[in-house]
């Protein structure tokens, strides 16, 4: 049975006060999140104390990125060794934002999940079309070529795999992908990674929604049979809307 996750990913949002706040709060409401994982995913200024306040609740965290080499003279990068150091569980690799923006390749995000699963981490892979690639009618071709790559060599790992199908065209713009749609790719998705890493890591292997996740969607996403939870971006800079969002995935 796959698990339920619910992430929060607060990009590159918050103070060190404000993240102790936040998480101050989420303590409070730990005890009641049950079977639902729930992980907050901080920028690195705030990593440490998210670490030190969530300890013991039963919250993961983890990065929203990593470099593929362990140390070395790589001004601005943070290896994967860094975030276990700071006993982080997951971490976000692929996401649209540093394709797009930052112009990070598959080849590089290959290389930098081998790191993170070789350092022991739970790596969250991001895949997704962008609004043009899904009107030329080729969402499945990028997906598949964003997975292979991404995929390309790779053992399945033993700690553990997340993907969460992202269409860019969806990401912090309030329109989200139909249930269907979501539906559609994730099971075509879960498809890939059984030629890939295998029919038995696929069957284990939480795949997730993700683009302008709400408490009013959620529900209708999580009643699709292939969606094990979501990647919550805006929506996670508020404890009351995540843990709303996490109760209501624990509940489907």
């Amino acid at each position: 049975m796959r698990n339920k996750l619910a992430i929060a990913n607060w990009k590159m949002n918050k103070s060190r006060a404000e993240a102790k706040e936040f998480c101050e709060q989420l303590r409070q409401a730990a005890p009641e999140l049950t079977g639902v994982e729930t992980v907050v995913c901080p920028p690195f200024t705030s990593l440490y104390l998210v670490a030190e306040q969530l300890e013991n609740t039963g919250v993961h965290w983890g990065g929203q990125n990593c470099f593929w080499e362990e140390q070395g003279a790589y001004t601005g990068e943070v290896s994967p060794l860094m975030l276990r150091d700071l006993r982080c569980r997951y971490v976000i690799l692929g996401h649209s934002e540093r394709r797009q923006i930052l112009g990070e390749t598959d080849a590089m995000i290959n290389r930098k999940l081998a790191a993170a699963i070789g350092a022991g981490l739970i790596p969250i892979l991001c895949v997704g079309e962008t609004l043009q690639e899904r009107e030329n009618h080729r969402a499945r071709e990028v997906v598949k070529e964003q997975l292979d790559q991404d995929l390309r060599n790779l053992a399945p790992p033993t700690a553990g795999l997340v993907i969460a199908y992202e269409p860019v065209w969806a990401i912090g713009t309030g329109v989200n992908a139909s249930s269907d749609d979501a539906q559609e790719m994730i099971s075509f998705i879960r498809e890939r990674l059984a030629q890939s890493l295998g029919p038995e890591s696929a069957a284990v292997t939480p795949i997730l929604y993700g683009g302008s996740v709400n408490s009013n969607n959620i529900a209708e996403i999580m009643a699709e049979k292939d969606i094990d939870g979501a990647l919550i971006g805006g929506a996670s800079l508020q404890v009351s809307s995540f843990v709303t969002i996490a109760r209501l995935i624990a509940n489907a």
